[in-house]
């Protein structure tokens, strides 16, 4: 998608965690290891953006993991919080606010989206280190930190 203001958008980034490993894309592009993520469009809001780029990415159906709060009403929706916020310099003009989610799979068959993507795939901790090119230090601790709390460290 193309960026929708000049300076700054808002994106997501999913670190899915199943059975001790986390889900990472080698990124076509920008020739990285990264979670399944991308810009939030107009017409959806940050949760929809979560679970409408795994299922694009990786054809798994996820259940995002955090709270929701009861104050849902007419004119209100409550979403599920965002794990963590980060902002990351694209280039020396262009900003991105990543809302960070940490997820599980409920279901569906892994596949590759080999526009976007060169590889994909479940990585356990050990491994993190032994991605080629390395990961860049955010990406490790995100990965180490989804992990830890879904169950894989």
């Amino acid at each position: 998608m193309p960026h929708l203001h000049e300076k700054i958008d808002f994106t997501v980034a999913i670190f899915v965690v199943d059975q001790g490993k986390v889900l990472l894309v080698h990124h076509r592009r920008l020739g990285r290891w990264l979670p399944i993520g991308g810009h939030i469009e107009l017409d959806e809001d940050p949760e929809a953006a979560a679970l409408r780029e795994t299922l694009e990415e990786s054809g798994l159906h996820v259940d995002l993991v955090g709270e929701r709060p009861p104050a849902t009403e007419p004119g209100t929706r409550a979403l599920i919080a965002p794990r963590f916020l980060d902002i990351h310099r694209i280039n020396p003009k262009h900003e991105h606010i990543g809302m960070i989610y940490l997820a599980r799979v409920r279901e569906g068959t892994l596949r590759l989206a080999p526009e976007e993507h060169h590889d994909i795939r479940w990585v356990d901790a050990a491994g993190l280190d032994r991605l080629d090119p390395p990961l860049s230090g955010a990406i490790r601790w995100y990965c180490h930190q989804a992990l830890r709390e879904l169950g894989g460290v």
